[in-house]
């Protein structure tokens, strides 16, 4: 079975702190209340280390994404929700007084990778068809195959006489196949492998350095990019491969296809992988603090719908949704009632 490198945990917990402190001045400074004070504690928090630096550009980035709002016909609503955030500003500086430096290196290539992933998004702008945060696209093909597009992907279409073949560049599909008059082979590529449709509905998601499939109707055959491992994956099972490697086949879950119906439907899973769905409906940063990303989480959720996810969730989770700014929310472990 494919896993995760859980070596990384430290460093993520790392991350998420120094970015929050990030957000915490920002939150401070942009609130039009800054004092000279603030501004010179600010400069040595900055001054602390590389990583403090890094991420308060990761920061600046962000939120210059949302500059134009200001000209936006619903700058009421969002100058409110400014002025609640930066209605905590006397607990962010007495919060922000006790921050101590971190040591440790990589976090811009962390937050790079983590937040942006640029080779995706570069080869994404030039995709034949693509989405953005928040969208879903349904396509309908020349030859009456249908492509549902989620949130934050991409594709090629290359039609030839001989064969028809979909590159996944960035994210998730899924594809109802339809007859070819030609009898042409159907394929989906990704960097780790092809997978050829045997009269098929299934789904296909690109996950980092892994690809899932999953079958709901006739069969995918599947073969690695760089060992030309096979294995032919009927309806009803799922099985997830990279370059090398070919895990062996197991249930595919029904709720999988869900989103096309702006659904998440979870079922005894992490925490963080709710929040890895969320950020492609979520304009901005949603931050997951390592200690409850292994929560595990149940039930049916408007994936589309981002803040009434979130409040689902705080509603029946040890969680709290910490919202530093419009733009950046973070979810926290729930605050222990104060025993004094």
């Amino acid at each position: 079975m494919i896993t995760s490198d859980t070596s990384l945990q430290p460093s993520l917990k790392l991350f998420h702190q120094v970015l929050e402190q990030a957000a915490e001045w920002f939150a401070v400074l942009d609130s039009g209340e800054a004092t000279a004070t603030d501004h010179s504690r600010w400069e040595a928090w900055l001054a602390e280390s590389a990583e403090h630096r890094e991420a308060w550009g990761y920061v600046e980035r962000i939120s210059r994404r949302f500059e134009p709002i200001k000209a936006s016909p619903e700058q009421r609503t969002a100058l409110t929700a400014y002025r609640q955030a930066g209605s905590t500003l006397l607990r962010r500086r007495q919060v922000l007084l006790s921050i101590a430096a971190f040591a440790g290196s990589g976090l811009l290539g962390w937050v790079t990778w983590r937040y942006t992933s640029l080779p995706g998004m570069a080869q994404s702008l030039m995709a034949d068809y693509r989405t953005g945060t928040g969208e879903v696209s349904e396509i309908a093909l020349s030859d009456g195959t249908r492509v549902w597009l989620n949130a934050v992907s991409a594709f090629n279409q290359s039609y030839r006489p001989d064969q028809r073949c979909l590159h996944l560049i960035r994210g998730e599909i899924l594809i109802d196949t339809a007859t070819d008059p030609l009898q042409r082979p159907f394929y989906v590529e990704t960097p780790q492998g092809r997978l050829q449709a045997l009269g098929t509905r299934f789904t296909v998601r690109m996950d980092e350095s892994e690809t899932l499939v999953a079958v709901y109707e006739g069969a995918v055959k599947v073969r690695t990019a760089a060992t030309g491992t096979t294995a032919i994956i009927p309806a009803g099972q799922q099985t997830r491969f990279t370059s090398t490697l070919l895990t062996a086949a197991e249930s595919a879950d029904p709720a999988r296809e869900a989103w096309t119906r702006g659904l998440l439907v979870a079922r005894n899973i992490p925490l963080s992988e709710v929040v890895r769905e969320l950020r492609r409906y979520h304009h901005g940063h949603l931050g997951l603090a390592p200690e409850v990303a292994d929560l595990r989480v149940f039930g049916g959720y408007p994936v589309n719908n981002p803040d009434r996810t979130l409040a689902m969730l705080e509603s029946v989770m040890p969680i709290r949704v910490h919202r530093t700014l419009p733009w950046w929310v973070s979810i926290e472990p729930k605050e222990r009632p104060d025993s004094r």
